[in-house]
């Protein structure tokens, strides 16, 4: 007979099992300090030794990281995504600025579409937050508040989408958005009418989320990609553009 006996769960395993759970769900961030050893104990509902047990497996198997003095953090596993040297390709090169774009434009405009239809009300509650935040930055001209917003809303539509490899290679996308490689958005956006563009944009998207209509979703985040695509390209034509002409000027002065 192809029956075995159950043997029940060690606490410890029972452990690493929920913390896996809430690392691969993005619940737990990288770079998140868990709680005191104490207070996460008391959390679970087991004895310490069990939690030490269960945190030196996750250590061993690269989910957790302790640093001296400070406690222990979910590992920074992030940066695996990408190697230094693709990092500096991608840096250096106007071609991989667009292609991120696009990519962005597939698996945001899917993402919108399954969060419409499979998000919670909770998720979307979230996605109504940050927007709200967002109206608040842009009347208080705060543009650094607004980059980490702009970032945080597009996040938490990827969130609700609730596809936990599309959740972990986006963050890492966008990891490297927040460390300027792709582009910087307050730098790329020098027109005084584009923040209001952009504002009104996400307002769209927010709008066809709340009212759980996928395609709208979708179009709405495509357009969104579209003209920040639009935008970059026309601010880098203008950027060579006042190149020549300050050649040019600097020329004629010469000549007097």
């Amino acid at each position: 007979m192809p029956f075995q006996k159950v043997h029940p769960e060690k606490l410890s395993t029972s452990v690493v099992r929920q913390i896996e759970l809430l690392i691969l769900r993005g619940i737990l961030r990288p770079g998140e300090r868990l709680p005191a050893e104490r207070e996460l104990s008391e959390r679970l509902g087991v004895s310490r030794p069990s939690l030490r047990e269960a945190v030196a497996e996750l250590q061993e198997m690269g989910l957790l990281t302790s640093r001296a003095g400070s406690g222990i953090y979910v590992a920074e596993v992030l940066g695996s995504a990408f190697s230094p040297a693709l990092t500096r390709l991608f840096a250096t090169h106007d071609e991989a600025v667009f292609d991120y774009l696009a990519f962005r434009r597939d698996l945001e405009g899917l993402a919108a579409e399954r969060a419409a239809r499979l998000g919670s009300d909770s998720d979307l509650k979230v996605i109504q937050t940050v927007f709200d935040k967002m109206e608040t930055a842009q009347e208080t001209c705060d543009a650094e508040a607004e980059a980490k917003l702009d970032a945080q809303f597009h996040m938490a539509i990827i969130e609700a989408s609730h596809n936990v490899v599309m959740l972990h290679m986006m963050r890492s996308m966008f990891d490297l958005l927040r460390q300027g490689v792709f582009y910087n958005r307050q730098i790329m956006f020098r027109q005084r009418t584009t923040r209001s563009a952009l504002l009104d944009q996400h307002r769209a998207i927010n709008a066809a989320l709340q009212a759980r209509d996928p395609g709208t979703a979708r179009a709405a985040v495509e357009a969104h990609l579209s003209y920040v695509e639009q935008c970059l390209s026309d601010q880098r034509k203008a950027d060579r553009n006042e190149a020549i002409a300050r050649q040019k000027l600097e020329h004629e002065a010469r000549r007097g």
